[in-house]
């Protein structure tokens, strides 16, 4: 079945499979027809609001039925859905409100606090709608919306319309909106599920979160793309309590998208090889977000007798770019392009360069963005000639397969969350006798990376590292915060005063800072 849009999609499997379980979270479970019926009056009171085609909404919501409730009830108006960090402070969060022109939010109790700060921050913003009746002054959408008709709504969109901005941290420290339309993130879905060897009998365990570009591709609309079920867990620390074994005892999750740091959990675990081997149900298990470190490879591979896959995306390809197949994998590479989806290795200057020579690994394909929100000379910068620039440095062998390398600028991924070391050196410069600051990526086998700062402070002033982290954790989400905090008496610096961090990253690596 060819799909023109996500809407239409849904409501394609809705039809067929009407009674099947499409989601389950915690004591709730949802058929496709009951689910179908939720997001219709959901978008029919988004419509009576004034959410049109192009109308731009933030969802800010935690793992749940109702985000999945609320992307695609804004398909079905034409809406353009912009999935929010949760972890965000109101700043944060009114930043991009702001710059996409935001007209509605949609969230909960849960970011009380946030909301209040965004309404202050945002004065454009038209409404508020929530799944509870703990946000003042908001529309509460099961209240409002049991008044409308629970029939289908028909989409006016054409594949190439705008379905999602997915804001993605820019170098010159504001994030950036990167416009994915319904042909983008279709065009994906058929690029990469072949790979994964998945089908409309997969059971999908969602843990990471949903606004996750991976998450929301992988573990959203690829089981809606196939008529597949979703079970939906509040975040990834529900591993941890004794639910989660009962879960895959009586639940039966097939399918795992997991960062890192879940594959080292799950191959640390305690769990007795009897367990994995007559009970434990999990057949497909595939890793993204950072680069899965070999060592936890082998060890989860070890335990479970199962190999995990590692992928590769980025925001600006909806996310997915290649993958490694079922059929033959390469650990410590990230597979080959998918489907539909051309790479390359170029120098500098933009020519090719051999097999096993490392350049900057470029993409071209049908699930590229169309570009930046508002920002056309960064598109330009990132794609040239059809061709997306991405900044990673990779090599790539007579089979195809990539291996990232390192990055080219400067961004840290830490616990599968992007963070670029300007933004949070922006802040810290604000901190009083500060006079020259680093933050750079410290390797971490299970965080990916850890975040450190390295201060210079003014002459003669002292710098209280208690004080500072509370100004941090005051003025940046969680994952952003550094792990590491060191007061240096000088950071090195080029002639003309620009942070050598290559040179810091040596420094640190061989015991020297």
């Amino acid at each position: 079945m060819e799909f023109s849009n996500l809407s239409q999609m849904f409501y394609y499997q809705a039809q067929k499979r009407g009674k099947k379980r499409y989601l389950s979270f915690e004591e709730k479970h949802y058929t496709y027809s009951e689910a179908s019926e939720i997001i219709s009056r959901t978008a029919r009171l988004f419509k009576s609001k004034g959410v049109k085609k192009g109308t731009k909404v933030v969802v800010l919501l935690n793992n749940s039925p109702e985000f999945v409730f609320s992307v695609f009830a804004l398909f079905a108006c034409g809406a353009v859905a912009i999935p929010m960090n949760v972890f965000f402070k109101d700043s944060e969060a009114s930043y991009i409100i702001n710059d996409s022109e935001t007209e509605f939010l949609i969230s909960g109790g849960a970011f009380t606090d946030v909301i209040s700060g965004i309404r202050v921050k945002s004065p454009n913003l038209k409404e508020v709608f929530s799944y509870d009746n703990e946000v003042p002054y908001s529309v509460n959408i099961y209240e409002e919306g049991a008044r409308m008709s629970g029939e289908p709504v028909d989409a006016p969109l054409k594949p190439e319309d705008l379905a999602m901005f997915i804001y993605t941290s820019g170098t010159t420290g504001h994030p950036k909106g990167a416009m994915l339309t319904h042909s983008n993130i279709i065009k994906n879905l058929e690029g990469f599920s072949p790979v994964l060897g998945s089908s409309e009998k997969d059971r999908f365990l969602v843990m990471l979160p949903m606004f996750h570009t991976y998450t929301f591709t992988a573990c959203l609309m690829l089981p809606t793309f196939q008529g597949a079920s979703i079970i939906i867990l509040a975040s990834v620390m529900e591993m941890k309590k004794k639910s989660f074994k009962k879960l895959l005892i009586f639940q039966r999750p097939t399918f795992l998208l997991g960062v890192p740091q879940v594959f080292a959990a799950l191959a640390k675990s305690p769990m007795p090889a009897w367990f994995i081997k007559f009970i434990y149900p999990i057949k497909i298990h595939v890793s993204g977000g950072a680069s899965l470190p070999m060592e936890i490879f082998e060890q989860f591979k070890k335990k479970f007798g199962k190999p995990v896959i590692e992928g590769y995306g980025l925001s600006e390809a909806s996310p997915v770019a290649s993958f490694n197949p079922l059929s033959k994998q390469k650990p410590g590479t990230v597979g080959v392009p998918i489907l539909n989806v051309e790479a390359k290795i170029v120098d500098q200057d933009e020519i090719e360069v051999p097999r096993g020579t490392v350049g900057e690994l470029i993409l071209k394909g049908p699930n590229i963005m169309q570009g930046y929100w508002k920002m056309p000379k960064a598109t330009d910068d990132a794609i040239r000639n059809g061709w997306l620039f991405t900044g990673d440095m990779a090599v790539m062998d007579d089979e195809n397969y990539i291996t990232i390398v390192d990055r080219k600028k400067d961004l840290i991924i830490a616990k599968g969350m992007n963070v670029y070391p300007r933004e949070v050196e922006e802040v810290i410069y604000k901190f009083p006798g500060v006079e020259a600051v680093a933050v750079i990526g410290v390797p971490s086998v299970e965080q990916g990376e850890n975040i450190a700062a390295y201060i210079q402070p003014k002459s003669g002033e002292i710098i209280n590292e208690k004080e500072l982290r509370s100004y941090l954790k005051r003025e940046l989400a969680n994952f952003k915060l550094p792990r590491t905090i060191k007061i240096i008496d000088n950071i090195p610096l080029t002639a003309t005063g620009k942070v050598l961090k290559r040179q810091l990253k040596e420094m640190v690596k061989n015991g020297r800072l």
